[in-house]
């Protein structure tokens, strides 16, 4: 991920424009996974069951696509390991909230003194890493 964020911070500098390099990272990916799909003979889906999937299962682009311009824009001016120490400890953070709760049909997993602990590390490391 350090090496995607950083050419894309690249490709950011020489189109002058986060969301045109964000896009054309998308589209790049895009016409790599059509590639995949079609030399690897996979079956496609139907368009019954296309339509039979719930629109918030769709997200998932949406929110990659928020995610590889938010890379795009802050690696440039954070740094990669300031950035990416932020990011594990907030996936990190996000993930025990959602097995805490059971959200998105993962099993409940209540949250624990240790994870607490776990998180305050997280946090300090992040401290630390950004004060190097």
């Amino acid at each position: 991920m350090a090496t995607q964020a950083g050419v894309n911070g690249q490709l950011r500098a020489a189109v002058g424009n986060p969301f045109a390099a964000a896009f054309l990272s998308f589209l790049v990916g895009t016409l790599a996974s059509g590639l995949v799909l079609l030399v690897s003979r996979q079956p496609l889906p139907t368009w019954q069951q296309l339509q039979g999937v719930e629109a918030y299962r769709y997200l998932g682009g949406v929110l990659g696509a928020f995610f590889v311009t938010a890379i795009t824009v802050s690696v440039q001016r954070v740094g990669a390991a300031p950035l990416f120490a932020l990011l594990v400890t907030g996936q990190l953070l996000t993930a025990l909230l959602y097995d805490h709760f059971g959200l998105l049909g993962l099993r409940e997993n209540p949250l624990s003194p240790r994870g607490v602990l776990g998180v305050l590390l997280l946090v300090a490391g992040v401290y630390l890493i950004h004060k190097r």
